[in-house]
């Protein structure tokens, strides 16, 4: 069986450590940081849990959300074209901080895939 983006990159430890960046972002962007509630625990729990199955880790998420959704989770925010850059700097920040642990085609698929996603979740 071939590996998975998931196990290649060392499983759940890779994805706390880009969430952990991703959130440290967040936490200090002015635009991004209302949208989130004010303890972001579960909030890092979740995406990490997204962000493993996406890449072919455990299926927890799905088994304690369903179906991710994305569009329709995020349709409560105002995801405009400056919010959806601002999210793209954040996780941006955050693979550049583990990209020492990525091939360069890791980096490109995964930047790719959240490059493709903030454009989906722009509803404004």
């Amino acid at each position: 069986m071939a590996e998975t983006l998931y196990d290649e990159v060392g499983g759940r430890a890779f994805f706390e450590r880009l969430v952990d960046g991703f959130y440290e972002a967040v936490a200090h962007d002015e635009l991004l940081r209302p949208m989130y509630p004010e303890d972001l625990t579960e909030s890092k729990r979740t995406l990490v849990l997204f962000l493993c199955q996406y890449w072919g880790g455990p299926t927890t998420y799905m088994d304690e959300r369903g179906h991710p959704r994305l569009r329709m989770r995020h349709a409560p925010f105002r995801i405009t074209k400056k919010a959806r850059d601002a999210w793209m700097t954040a996780m941006t920040s955050a693979l550049a901080s583990v990209r020492s642990e990525l091939t360069p085609d890791q980096f490109d698929e995964m930047m790719s895939y959240f490059d493709m996603a903030a454009h989906q979740m722009r509803n404004v």
